[in-house]
């Protein structure tokens, strides 16, 4: 019934991901942004096509359509399953972001999920955990000026976070109970699958900043993108 749980999680989360915000705001706009700048699905490119406006938008839409499901399993399942609730919340994350990165009506070829994963982070509701990568984002984006960067980093810190606060205990997860320090570290395979998609999503923008070609973060529209006029 368990294995059950969890496809059901991964099927809605991906149903959920499937929601691509900044393309249903593009096209309310007139816009379809994956004709433009990198011709990505999220927030940044949103913001660089459309403005401010839109990658403020487009990062809320994205965040939500993880965070919301996340906190509908987490309540679903904590009180049946207290030592291992969040595995479900990890699968729920994990179809929405696949969702979000490859949507079949797409052609599979969505965004790079740094905000539908970083609702799923909140959605484990651990205050600490949270607090510490939003503290190492910001920093890293301050300091580089390169959001990709500050992406790619806090996909590796959340996967290393994460296991470090599963077994100092500040988690679900009870490392006596032989059940519960199964899906424990069935849940480290989930969390770095999370960080191993999210920067292979990123390849390109490694090779940017490998080659000091990466544009530099900015809450300003691009004004080398010019938009067609219909």
């Amino acid at each position: 019934m368990t294995v059950l749980y969890r496809i059901l999680c991964l099927f809605i989360g991906y149903i959920c991901g499937l929601l691509e915000t900044g393309v249903i705001y593009g096209k309310l706009k007139g816009v379809d942004i994956r004709n433009y700048g990198s011709k990505n699905l999220g927030t940044t490119n949103a913001l660089r096509v459309l403005g401010p406006r839109a990658g403020i938008v487009v990062l809320i839409g994205d965040f939500c359509k993880s965070f919301i499901p996340c906190i509908i399993a987490r309540l679903i399942f904590k009180d049946a399953f207290p030592d291992t609730y969040l595995i479900y919340v990890l699968y729920t994350g994990f179809g929405a972001v696949l969702g979000h990165i490859f949507p079949f009506y797409l052609h599979f070829k969505g965004g790079k999920g740094v905000a539908t994963i970083g609702g799923m982070i909140v959605g484990l509701l651990s205050g600490w955990m949270i607090l510490i990568l939003l503290i190492l984002f910001v920093s890293t984006v301050a300091i580089s000026k390169y959001l990709s960067l500050g992406s790619i980093c806090l996909m590796v810190e959340f996967a290393v976070i994460y296991v470090i606060f599963a077994f100092y205990g500040l988690l679900c997860f009870d490392k006596s109970d032989p059940e519960s320090f199964r899906v424990m570290l069935e849940s480290f395979v989930i969390v770095f699958l999370f960080a191993g998609l999210s920067v292979y999503r990123h390849k390109e923008n490694i090779k940017r900043l490998l080659n000091n070609e990466e544009n530099r973060f900015s809450f300003h529209k691009s004004e080398d993108i010019k938009i067609d006029e219909k």
